[in-house]
């Protein structure tokens, strides 16, 4: 829809609240993005370019409506401090520092909660945030974290997390800093926060299984889950059964959801069932105090099973991954596009950047587009011109949000693959937007009946395959390749 179609591009400010159509963000990944009310789309810091060539932390803020382009505010610089006021006080001089991978929330009234994130304190030091921010009417409030990151085994920059008692919110309870952790709101309007890579307790870095709860009518913290250390092991239990002892392990960059009442997990970076540390494609769920592993493998490095692109089916599942990007539509259904990770290529697992497109309803996953393949190039084709021969590149830390007439938007991201080769980091600052089949399938739609044919003889066996068949229904697939049925189907992929 806009922007390069190369990497490393700067942005074009323009004038600072005055929209324009030549407005465009600078090439990054990492953003914190959210969607408003009235449906129009934010987007603060991340680690990018500005206005030149190098690459910093950014701590400008831009909305996009109406097909334009609008800083807000911010600088249009690189590496600049927070600037805190007096706590609790909104001000139009506050600001919080460049950052990345902060963890954001779209509150009610419209406003929006940041948290921590990789970045800049308040006498310019680089390191590991665990501030809290509100943006409501134009002006930022720092609501409380603070403002001077302290220092870990003379290394590491950050403040350890103060945890209290479980489940009991309190004065004193703050989270570790940390970045790329999983935020949600509920239909309350608290805040939760899971995870990441961060400082726990004792000060000690690494990845991070807590959940807490923040409630904004109170200003309090409550740790709810999850260890009080780094690098836990999950305890994955019986899969779809609520347990208090089960719980995700440690991990960052997972993507998460909610569907209105219950919270979802899925991936990211970190420990599985035996503590051993890998990209994971594990879904949990939320609700009443307890998680449920409701699919997904208990170990990490999985590639996941495909299917028939835009078929849900209970077999179906995204490979392990992090950094993906995520949606909810309005009907309650979960996306996924991307990120860092594992998928399965002529038999053989293969692992690099991903520009699939899931879509979880009713307990099933469904491919709906993208490669099932990593590391493809974009193909722009012509702005603005939707074509099946178009598509992003494989990317992970994009941003984006949910648009009118059920379309997904994306934005920027960092590509390993992005032309020219080592430009600023491959960022990107491209803007895309996916609009899903016209009808919402449920579990099944659509699935051609597979039924045994009496008297069939001489059918091939494809190479690399033992005993294997290809199913081809009456009147084909309609464009769609075939699938294998069959034993012995290589390292990954069909074995049913």
């Amino acid at each position: 829809m806009s922007g390069a179609d190369q990497a490393g591009r700067s942005g074009v400010y323009g004038t600072e609240g005055v929209a324009s159509a030549a407005n465009s963000p600078g090439a990054r990944a990492y953003p914190a993005h959210w969607q408003d009310s009235d449906g129009n789309f934010w987007l603060f810091g991340g680690t990018g370019v500005a206005t030149g060539t190098a690459i910093g932390q950014l701590d400008d803020l831009w909305e996009y409506g109406g097909g334009e382009w609008t800083w807000v505010g911010g600088t249009d610089q690189l590496n600049e401090p927070g600037v805190y006021g007096t706590r609790g006080v909104p001000s139009p001089g506050n600001l919080p520092g460049g950052r990345l991978a902060a963890a954001a929330w779209a509150g009610p009234g419209g406003g929006v909660w940041i948290f921590g994130g990789t970045g800049i304190d308040a006498d310019g030091s680089r390191g590991y945030l665990d501030d809290l921010w509100n943006y409501n009417n134009g002006e930022w409030t720092w609501v409380g974290g603070p403002s001077v990151l302290g220092v870990f085994a003379g290394v590491d920059r950050g403040n350890a997390g103060v945890y209290g008692t479980e489940g009991v919110a309190a004065p004193g309870n703050w989270p570790g800093s940390r970045f790329d952790a999983v935020s949600w709101v509920d239909a309350s309007g608290d805040l939760w926060l899971f995870g990441g890579e961060g400082l726990d307790s004792a000060g000690t870095f690494g990845p991070l299984n807590d959940l807490w709860e923040y409630t904004p009518a109170t200003g309090m913290w409550a740790w709810m889950s999850g260890a009080n250390v780094v690098n836990a092991a999950g305890v994955f239990g019986t899969r779809g059964v609520f347990a208090a002892g089960d719980v995700p392990g440690a991990r960052s960059g997972a993507a998460g959801w909610t569907d209105g009442t219950n919270l979802w997990l899925l991936g990211g970076y970190g420990s599985d069932a035996t503590g051993n540390q890998g990209s994971l494609d594990d879904l949990w769920e939320y609700s009443g105090g307890e998680w449920a592993w409701v699919g997904g493998s208990d170990a990490y490095d999985d590639p996941g099973f495909y299917g028939v692109q835009g078929l849900p089916g209970p077999r179906n599942y995204p490979g392990s991954r992090n950094g993906a990007l995520t949606w909810t539509d309005p009907q309650g259904a979960f996306w996924l596009f991307g990120g860092e990770g594992f998928s399965c290529q002529r038999g053989s697992v293969v692992f690099g950047d991903l520009d699939d497109v899931w879509r979880y309803s009713t307990g099933q996953w469904a491919w709906e587009g993208g490669p099932s393949y990593p590391n493809s190039p974009g193909a722009y084709g012509a702005t603005g011109s939707a074509g099946s021969g178009s598509f992003p590149g494989g990317r992970l830390w994009a941003a984006g949000w949910f648009g009118p007439s059920g379309s997904l938007w994306l934005f920027g991201g960092f590509d390993l693959n992005a032309a020219p080769p080592g430009a600023t980091g491959n960022l990107l600052n491209d803007l895309w937007r996916f609009q899903p089949p016209p009808e919402a399938r449920p579990a099944g739609a659509g699935a051609p009946s597979l039924r045994p044919t009496a008297g069939i003889t001489g059918l091939a066996v494809p190479a690399g395959r033992t005993g294997a068949v290809t199913l081809r229904p009456p009147g084909g697939w309609g464009g769609v390749k075939p699938f294998y049925f069959g034993a012995n189907g290589g390292t990954c992929g069909p074995t049913d």
